[in-house]
């Protein structure tokens, strides 16, 4: 049996139910610090697009370069496409990501692969230890 979702003792239909207040007192100190502040013109123009395209049955996802965004639990089930520095990436919300932040989801930096090493390097630095 899969293991059921809870934040904080409590599962996604409950937090959904929520109050935004409510969600606020539950919320690390991080979070609640930038919540209880308000959301930016940018992460409310944001949520109204998500609200939107609920209404209308919209699938299609939203791009927005609002990495600093928390997901709140209005935003469970909603299609995203973050901006990462070069390019968007499809960001799908689910329960488990309420309480981070958009930006966790869209990396910004590439895994390094080397190789071998390139034109005019030197003898000494084409030697690789074997440990």
């Amino acid at each position: 049996m899969a293991k059921e979702f809870k934040f904080r003792g409590l599962n996604a239909e409950a937090l959904k139910k929520l109050d935004f207040r409510q969600f606020v007192e539950l919320a690390d100190a991080r979070m609640r610090r930038t919540l209880k502040r308000g959301f930016t013109p940018q992460q409310k123009r944001l949520l109204e697009r998500i609200k939107a395209a609920r209404e209308k049955g919209i699938t299609k996802p939203i791009r927005t370069h609002c990495r600093d965004m928390p997901i709140i639990p209005e935003m469970i089930g909603a299609s995203l496409m973050v901006h990462n520095g070069k390019e968007y990436v499809v960001v799908n919300v689910t329960e488990e990501m309420v309480g981070h932040y958009l930006g966790e989801f869209a990396m910004t930096r590439k895994r390094i692969q080397h190789s071998a090493p390139g034109v005019g390097a030197t003898r000494s630095s084409k030697f690789v230890p074997l440990k």
